[in-house]
């Protein structure tokens, strides 16, 4: 590690620090809870990290919110994350902070920006039409499916950005030439993507039609985290948070090598302090000498992100443990041209009509898990199989 990579990751911190302790102070005042989490701490690295099943365990026993939000706080909506985990929209212009990664992007009061994420239950949706918003750009709610009526859309409304998964992206891409609609008319010059990897072969495949394409990276409960602003130059912290790389055993911050990414909101009526994302990064210099998150390099714990949602063994065992008919099953996550694929692979149980239970296993998954996937009957399993294999590969 040079020694100026540690330098600049060391006056990064040090330059938050008087606004983490200011939203500590506020927080200890304002959310009775969050002031017994911190008790007689000393400074907030003494804090263990707050985990995603912390935040689950707490939601059950003080519905819905788990104290985490201040008793005067406005809630504008309520959303639902895989877990179930329910995460609030504050009041606020741009609440989760998505507006410099669309600025980055170039994207502003003359763009017209088809949103391709989730506005069912899911807050991603709701997270990049706040931030479009809070720039002045229009928004067409496009979500996920229905690629012919967005491809069309594209050439009559004369699209001009994209916010989405890169995978969704190429397939509108795609599905714009396949309808054979006027390439004269396609406008959609920049875009936006995030929830899964960028590599730089599917980078360059949208460049051929979008010229400009970034990546940003943040979660359903923090917002934004970090974002790029040029190609492959590393992911600048956003403002409104502190950002660490914790070390895995100890969960302080390091400054060199891999460590799970710690958030810190700078927000005292929903003090998410020291809240662990699950993903692991880690830092480097950016062209300017200044710290960036190399990028998401994967996960802590056994939950894989699938077409840019999670997916929990413990909801798939939820889901399917007990199905009539199954003796046994695995879901198989592979990469096909540059989008995920989920498969659910079972084993009926001796006497089940293998039809009827393919039907009631897709029926279970798309209600329960939210993932569409084939399921496919197979006389039996790899010994030691895991309930979720991930075979992509990102090259």
């Amino acid at each position: 590690m040079s020694g100026s990579l540690h330098e600049a990751v060391t006056a990064y911190a040090a330059a938050l620090a008087p606004d983490v302790a200011h939203t500590v102070r506020q927080a200890r005042s304002a959310v009775p809870a969050f002031d017994a989490r911190w008790g007689d701490r000393a400074g907030i690295d003494e804090l263990p990290i707050l985990t995603k099943d912390d935040v689950l365990a707490l939601q059950a026993a003080e519905p819905p919110f788990g104290g985490l939000i201040a008793p005067n706080a406005l809630v504008r909506r309520v959303f639902q994350s895989p877990g179930p985990l329910y995460e609030p929209q504050l009041d606020g212009v741009d609440p989760w902070r998505w507006g410099p990664s669309l600025a980055a992007a170039g994207i502003g009061p003359d763009d017209l920006v088809l949103n391709c994420f989730g506005y069912h239950l899911s807050p991603a949706g709701a997270m990049f039409e706040e931030g479009a918003l809070a720039l002045g750009a229009r928004v067409l709610p496009g979500g996920i499916g229905s690629q012919d009526l967005q491809a069309r859309a594209i050439a009559d409304l004369g699209v001009t950005a994209y916010t989405g998964l890169p995978s969704y992206l190429k397939a509108i891409l795609d599905r714009f030439t396949e309808l054979g609609l006027d390439s004269s008319r396609w406008q959609l010059s920049k875009a936006l993507v995030t929830a899964e990897p960028l590599p730089d072969s599917l980078r360059a495949l949208l460049q051929e039609r979008v010229p400009t394409v970034l990546m940003a990276y943040g979660t359903a409960e923090t917002g934004l985290i970090a974002y790029e602003t040029e190609p492959g130059g590393g992911l600048v912290p956003a403002p409104g948070l502190l950002v660490e790389i914790c070390d895995l055993d100890t969960g302080m911050p390091v400054t060199s090598g891999e460590g799970q990414v710690v958030v810190t909101l700078l927000r005292a009526d929903y003090p998410m302090v020291r809240f662990g994302t699950g993903d692991l990064s880690a830092w480097r210099l950016g062209p300017d000498g200044s710290p960036r998150l190399v990028g998401v390099l994967g996960r802590v714990g056994a939950a894989v992100k699938v077409r840019g949602m999670f997916l929990h063994p413990r909801q798939a065992a939820a889901a399917l443990s007990d199905v009539a008919g199954v003796a046994a099953w695995r879901f198989l996550v592979d990469r096909v041209d540059h989008r995920d694929e989920l498969t659910c692979e079972i084993v009926c149980a001796d006497g089940a009509d293998a039809d009827a239970v393919v039907d009631r296993v897709t029926t279970l998954v798309r209600a329960g898990l939210r993932f569409g996937c084939a399921v496919t009957a197979v006389p039996s399993l790899p010994e030691g199989a895991g309930t979720i294999v991930d075979r992509r590969d990102w090259s």
